[in-house]
């Protein structure tokens, strides 16, 4: 028992010190980096049409007519009673 908690431990710091990263430093660059500036704005251009926000729900659709009713299948042999077979079902997960 005293040994468990000094093994569990030794590999929990094994375990950490090989996820150890290697930190890389990136040479600074050379030539400062060149930034954008926008120029002045243009005129504002003519306002679109409005459209139209009217919703026009189409036809109903005829109903489907019914399916066929399946035949009844053949009856199998009732079971037996009395045996000591014993089923044992496994938990789903």
């Amino acid at each position: 028992m005293k040994y468990s908690l000094l093994l569990a431990a030794l590999v929990t710091m094994l375990g950490l010190s090989a996820c150890e990263s290697k930190t890389t430093i990136s040479p600074a660059p050379t030539e400062p980096p060149v930034v954008a500036v926008p120029g002045p704005a243009g005129a504002t251009g003519a306002t679109g049409a409005t459209g139209s926000t009217a919703v026009v729900p189409g036809a109903t659709g005829a109903t489907g007519a019914t399916g066929a009713t399946g035949a009844e299948g053949s009856k199998g042999d009732t079971g037996k009673t009395g045996g000591d077979t014993v089923v044992v079902v496994p938990a789903q997960k």
